[in-house]
């Protein structure tokens, strides 16, 4: 059984008004795997390419009638993906640069010819033309994935409160934290704050302190939104990578760990990292979360960066990060006080911190009240019966768990303030909300009796 012939690697036109040149052609290219195609004029040649696909067109540049470089401008307009070469015997300037002006030529070759040089030129010409609809084919194939995850993105919200069913006490709450989702990527990582807090012990909980901390400084040293917004989602995500640790070693204060439990606490900013780096708009904070248990003398991790070369957001997340932690007993077994906290903080400057960051920050946290909040004179703090529809919120509200329920900037409705009396009584709890003071507003009315 005879096999069949394999295909042509391509399909050439060639256009001569000499039968002997394109003789001269097929005996060059016989045995080349090519499927030849002649024609006389450029009538013919365009007939025959009305009626069939060619990959390359090879032209003579003086024809009777229509001239090769008509021919080929012709081409280029009507199937540009066609490639074209032309051939010229004279020495005409003029139709060679209305070839390649119009034309758009790959390339012309003086008459006679070399052949080596005109099968190399061949063969460059198909590599050329196969590569560009391969790269028109990964182009079309990248804008068809892109559509569709854009497609996959608009749906996202459903299939994660679908994968959320743990947390249907809050449902009616999360449900407005996420319409600020679609928003803000600083409001959705503060979210996921929130969801690492239910894994760590209440006394652990830290990330919202760390992020009032560094959106103050942020705020007094207008370091930029884009800095304060990175700072904001770091600050937020700096412990994620130690949702993989058991609750005996996140229980221990860091200066006791040794040996293995040691290195799984080094490995915790990688990690954080890692898992925040496939999506695009946290990459900086990524790279925060990295570095930010480096030292400023060099003796940190998990990369031993000194001094500048360690970013400066996070050098300032380490301080806030340190300051919360110390207080809080993550790091030692004693719990320092405010004021002790800030004094090993001073006392480390050049040695673990940024000595000029350090000054700054230090000085920060003195001027400021312990809730930062609290020292505008513009925010008050009313419980769920005195709000006012209209009120704007000052700070995140957080439930008792540490899942957040309203971010920052929320306006209130009466049926929010309804909702949230409401998930008081469900939940046995009394909630706080910070807001700004309308002008209107009358702090010496009595406040209504809970029912």
């Amino acid at each position: 059984m005879n096999e069949p012939s394999p295909a042509p690697l391509a399909t050439l036109l060639l256009v001569d008004d000499e039968e002997n040149i394109l003789s001269s052609l097929r005996r060059l290219l016989r045995n080349q795997g090519y499927e030849i195609l002649t024609a006389t004029g450029g009538e013919q040649a365009l007939a025959m390419l009305e009626e069939r696909p060619v990959d390359l067109v090879i032209s003579d540049a003086r024809m009777p009638g229509m001239d090769g470089a008509t021919l080929l401008a012709e081409v280029q307009r009507r199937w540009p993906d066609c490639m074209r070469i032309l051939l010229t015997g004279y020495a005409d300037i003029s139709t060679t640069i209305k070839a390649i002006n119009q034309g758009q030529i790959y390339r012309y070759i003086s008459k006679p010819w070399d052949d080596d040089e005109l099968r190399m030129v061949i063969r460059q010409a198909l590599a050329f033309h196969t590569s560009e609809r391969e790269r028109l084919r990964l182009e079309k194939l990248t804008q068809e994935q892109n559509q569709h995850l854009q497609e996959l993105n608009a749906t996202l919200e459903q299939r994660v409160k679908a994968r959320t069913a743990e947390l249907q006490q809050t449902a009616d709450m999360l449900d407005l934290a996420y319409e600020e989702l679609r928003r803000s990527y600083v409001t959705a990582t503060e979210v996921f704050a929130s969801l690492i807090n239910q894994r760590l012990p209440r006394e652990k909980q830290t990330n919202t302190q760390i992020i009032a901390l560094v959106r103050a400084y942020a705020d007094h040293h207008k370091l930029g939104e884009g800095l304060a917004r990175d700072l904001t989602m770091a600050a937020a995500l700096y412990n994620i990578g130690k949702l993989t640790w058991d609750d005996q070693l996140l229980s221990k204060p860091s200066d006791t760990l040794y040996k293995q439990d040691r290195e799984r606490y080094r490995q915790y900013p990688v990690q954080g990292e890692n898992l925040l780096m496939t999506l695009e708009p946290l990459q900086d904070a990524a790279r925060i979360i990295r570095h930010h248990q480096e030292r400023w003398d060099g003796g940190g991790f998990p990369d031993r960066l000194k001094e500048d070369a360690i970013p400066f957001g996070s050098r300032l997340l380490k301080l806030a990060v340190d300051f919360i932690e110390l207080q809080r007993g993550i790091i030692l077994e004693r719990r320092p006080t405010r004021h002790e906290a800030l004094q090993l903080i001073k006392k480390y400057a050049g040695r673990l911190y940024d000595p000029e960051l350090c000054e700054h920050f230090v000085t920060l946290c003195i001027e400021l009240a312990p809730d930062i909040t609290l020292d505008d004179p513009s925010i008050i703090s009313l419980d769920t019966r005195r709000l006012e529809p209209g009120m704007v919120l000052a700070r995140n509200l957080h439930a008792e768990n540490g899942m957040l329920l309203l971010n920052e900037g929320k306006q209130l409705t009466r049926i929010l303030i309804d909702k949230l009396i409401a998930f008081e009584s469900t939940e046995g709890a009394r909630y706080t909300l910070f807001v700004r003071k309308p002008e209107d507003f009358d702090a010496t009315a009595p406040q209504e009796t809970a029912p």
